[in-house]
């Protein structure tokens, strides 16, 4: 059942060469989140990896994170922290700055949005080079967190991200991978 599932989830997710620049495959997940059947079984297969390890907060990043991680969060019954791009939040907050596979850019969190001890689950759509998932683990740690585990749908391993977030000491999953020149 459960290999079902991922292979589901694998096969909806598009690439789309060339994209946003020349020689990056963009893989886009927004098939998976169109089909009800398919979003259902991906969000059903992060409730049960989750459930009963006594979350307090999903914290996602912006923006296809937001999608998978406010339904997870309220599913969980827990909250949830949006990780946004730099000048997107209103109140005073903490940033980190970050390189991604085609260019640099700064992700932020209000400075409140994590009390010290909390147990906070990362969630982003995919994992590339790793920077924006690498950047919003410390910006949880810098709030006090315990970051309990990094996760993402879809893990891009020839682009190195995931191996640099277990470098961290963060446990990382993936509910499914794709390797340079799949589809």
């Amino acid at each position: 059942m459960q290999a079902d599932s991922v292979d589901l989830i694998r096969r909806a997710i598009r690439s789309v060469p060339d994209w946003p620049q020349a020689g990056v495959v963009f893989r886009d997940i927004t098939p998976v989140v169109q089909d009800a059947r398919t979003f259902r079984v991906l969000i059903d297969l992060f409730v049960y990896r989750y459930m009963g390890k006594r979350i307090d907060l999903i914290a996602c990043v912006d923006a296809r994170g937001f999608i998978i991680g406010s339904a997870l969060a309220y599913a969980l019954n827990v909250g949830f922290v949006p990780i946004r791009k730099r000048g997107k939040l209103p109140r005073r907050t903490v940033s980190e700055s970050y390189t991604l596979e085609y260019g640099t850019s700064e992700v932020e969190v209000h400075a409140d949005a994590v009390r010290t001890g909390q147990r906070v689950v990362l969630i982003d759509d995919l994992v590339a080079t790793g920077g924006t998932m690498l950047a919003a683990i410390k910006l949880l740690q810098r709030l006090g967190a315990n970051v309990l585990e990094a996760a993402a749908i879809a893990d891009l391993p020839d682009l190195g991200g995931s191996t640099k977030v277990a470098v961290t000491g963060t446990p990382f999953y993936a509910v499914c991978t794709l390797k340079d020149g799949e589809d």
